[in-house]
């Protein structure tokens, strides 16, 4: 039997039932479930290693969900949905979503993201198990302070409340400050190679962050990408070794 736990949660109890079925057959434990707040339980009970979750809920939909996931949890979430809207990928993948599919979809494609997707947290969830270091491993960069195991950001001294993207840009960009990024490069770096959407999932991604910092010092690129404006491109790592 499979380690990993799954939980499907669709209203339409036949896409529960046949995503099931074919996650059962490739030795996957699975539980599944008709709306987010049976959800809610089943993270008190057993929280599952991954999510499929449909958008249009009754109730709670599946973007406050992700949200509620993502407040407390890493693991992979996967979102589908009947609409097949550039709009609603990014908004799934800028609130933590790691996937998306448009229903009616092929039950072995997804079978195979699930694999891939769980392949990816183990091996990153693997890597931070290993590390010799503290939760106090800093990344500086003019006004940004990065505590990067503890994935929080910090401008001009004051937290800034982030999603899991969001540190993941300001992260990649601030490791090579005043380096121009190419759009296709940080979705790849970001997303992962097996991204399909639009680059526009980037601009939107900078869109949010710049909601959040008023002086947020990255610049477009035109017809390129982005880069993070430092002044004689300064960065500093800073790492305590643990006990």
């Amino acid at each position: 039997m499979n380690p990993y736990l799954i939980a499907i949660i669709d209203d339409d109890q036949h896409i529960r039932e046949l995503v099931e079925a074919y996650l059962k057959k490739e030795q996957f434990r699975t539980v599944a479930l008709a709306s987010a707040e049976e959800g809610l339980v089943q993270l008190n009970v057993e929280p599952p290693d991954m999510w499929i979750l449909d958008i249009m809920l009754p109730g709670m939909d599946g973007y406050e969900f992700c949200r509620h996931i993502r407040r407390d949890a890493e693991v992979p979430i996967m979102m589908i949905s009947a609409r097949d809207n550039e709009v609603d990928k990014i908004l799934g993948l800028e609130l933590g979503s790691d996937d998306y599919m448009v229903k009616p979809f092929s039950p072995r494609e997804m079978v195979a993201r699930v694999k891939r997707q769980l392949q990816r947290w183990y091996k990153r969830r693997t890597r931070e198990e290993e590390k010799q270091v503290s939760s106090v491993v800093l990344l500086e960069a003019g006004q940004f302070q990065l505590a990067l195991d503890e994935r929080r950001v910090f401008w001009c001294g004051e937290e800034v409340d982030v999603t899991s993207k969001e540190f993941a840009l300001l992260q990649t960009l601030a490791e090579r400050p005043n380096r121009a990024f190419a759009r296709d490069e940080l979705l790849t770096l970001i997303w992962g190679d097996d991204y399909f959407g639009s680059d526009r999932a980037v601009d939107h991604l900078v869109k949010r962050l710049r909601k959040k910092i008023e002086e947020l010092p990255v610049e477009a690129v035109w017809g390129h990408g982005y880069r993070l404006r430092m002044n004689g491109g300064e960065m500093r790592h800073e790492a305590s070794l643990s006990d």
